[in-house]
């Protein structure tokens, strides 16, 4: 049996893998269309790549992923967050999980990762080779013909693993083959504010905040990085993941609404300036925050609730007060345009998961043809639930491709 897997990325070798091990007879040989296998793996995290999320019920896990949540869910029932921990520690990478369920390696390097998988493949013998960028599937009556422009290859299964497309016509091959494809937007992305003045706080990090996007019900939650950009963190992240198709709708034209105190309400807010008042009356407000914020951000809000800088607490009036919890709990700002975060490109959109049979990752119209990784239409938002999805569906994908007979 000869398996083409379509794709040097994450998914890719890790199918590649997978289906060495179902199958150790077999010719496993990963076309990768650049000169640099593993680029994204290599780049993610910070370049200490955050393999999973200690997340082990499959439920709860599928819960982070705003396309493919059912899907997935299915899928990790198969392969899951301790399937992946175990995996990688049995390759002798050591893991380390932080308190906010992020898995990365020991070493705090991706380098464990890609050493890793280049070692299982030289062990396995399976094949790599760079520089085949694959523009052309035919579907043969046995087996699949592969063609890059200037040769082609034949194999008897293919999976195809090459990752998110930023534009739709990156997904025309496929759609030839007669599958449906979602078009492709960006997720993940930070958000940019032109010329607003909380662009001078860059670097300051706020950790508990709720982020909404006016007119919508979609929120994101968790810690906010002001940028000299714009906003950044796990809660715009989040809310980016979620709102990717509303947002890119929007033309990333839109307002958000900032709630500083994570989810607290005009009540509690208000209780707490009166107690500051009561207690520290002479004051000013300027030098006694309430709130665990940097103070640059404490005299910032003030400022934007228009509290003089020498005003003490006695010296608060009622509409400066409504003023201030309104900007404590409801802080407007315009949003134009976006960032991608880092260096993680990520989408959604992609092979239409209806086209997919999620017990072996095999093309439900074309036998023999598999997918792994996200080139599907599965996105998570940030924690290593992308890097998951890659894991359980390249683990499928391989193992099936591997051991399925048609």
């Amino acid at each position: 049996m000869k398996i083409g897997v379509i794709g040097g990325g994450a998914a890719g070798f890790f199918s590649a893998i997978s289906a060495k091990e179902s199958n150790p007879d077999a010719t496993v040989i990963i076309l990768e269309k650049s000169s640099k296998y593993l680029s994204k793996v290599k780049v993610s995290g910070g370049g200490r790549c955050n393999v999973t999320n200690a997340c082990f019920d499959t439920k709860k896990l599928s819960g982070h992923y705003p396309r493919g949540e059912h899907f997935l869910r299915k899928a990790f029932a198969v392969f899951d967050a301790q399937s992946t921990m175990n995996w990688f520690t049995e390759k002798g990478v050591k893991l380390k999980t932080y308190p906010d369920g992020c898995v990365f390696p020991l070493s705090n390097s991706s380098q464990s990762i890609i050493d890793c998988f280049l070692w299982e493949c030289r062990e396995r013998g399976v094949e790599l080779k760079s520089g085949f960028s694959v523009n052309k599937i035919t579907v043969l009556s046995q087996g699949f013909e592969v063609w890059n422009g200037s040769e082609n290859s034949y194999f008897d299964k293919l999976i195809v693993t090459t990752g998110g497309q930023p534009k739709r016509s990156g997904l025309n091959w496929l759609e030839e083959l007669g599958l449906e494809v979602i078009e492709p937007v960006p997720s993940l992305f930070t958000f940019n504010m032109p010329e607003n003045p909380v662009r001078d706080l860059m670097g300051n990090v706020t950790e508990e905040t709720t982020v909404r996007i006016e007119g919508s019900k979609l929120s994101g939650k968790g810690p906010l990085l002001i940028t000299h950009w714009g906003m950044s963190g796990p809660a715009v992240l989040q809310l980016s993941a979620w709102g990717a198709r509303e947002l890119h709708e929007k033309q990333y034209h839109f307002a958000i609404l900032v709630n500083w105190l994570h989810e607290k309400k005009e009540e509690d807010v208000r209780s707490i300036l009166d107690k500051e008042k009561s207690l520290f009356p002479d004051r000013k407000m300027v030098n006694q925050k309430p709130f665990d914020f940097t103070n640059r951000l404490w005299s910032f809000l003030l400022s934007k609730a228009g509290v003089p800088e020498q005003l003490t607490w006695k010296e608060l009036s009622g509409k400066t007060l409504n003023r201030l919890v309104n900007i404590l709990i409801n802080d407007r700002y315009e949003v134009r345009g976006k960032t991608t975060f880092k260096e993680e490109f990520v989408t959604a959109g992609g092979v239409s998961l209806n086209e997919v049979d999620v017990r072996t990752m095999q093309a439900k119209k074309i036998p023999g043809l598999h997918f792994a990784g996200e080139l599907l239409d599965i996105d998570g938002i940030t924690g290593g639930f992308n890097f998951q999805a890659a894991w359980t569906t390249g683990f499928i994908a391989g193992r099936s491709a591997a051991t399925i007979q048609e």
